[in-house]
């Protein structure tokens, strides 16, 4: 596998990963309900460490794509 099918496919791992975690924060908001003190301070359960988790996902999505056309953020 080439470097930039590498790039290509770990983009797409995490995008694939993005979006099902989504679909679990959706589903669990529709079970639950979700208050803005739950999304930012949440202690325990699917929010714990979802916004850090999913910032840095997504920030390596954008390094990934630029890396992947040679351009920089």
């Amino acid at each position: 596998m080439s470097d930039i099918a590498a790039l290509k496919k770990e983009k797409q791992d995490l995008i694939d990963k993005m979006l099902e975690m989504q679909k679990q924060f959706i589903d669990y908001e529709r079970q639950n309900g979700i208050s803005g003190k739950d999304y930012w301070a949440s202690t325990e359960g699917l929010l714990v460490d979802y916004r850090q988790d999913y910032r840095e996902m997504s920030n390596r999505v954008i390094d990934l794509a630029h890396e992947i056309v040679g351009s920089a953020r």
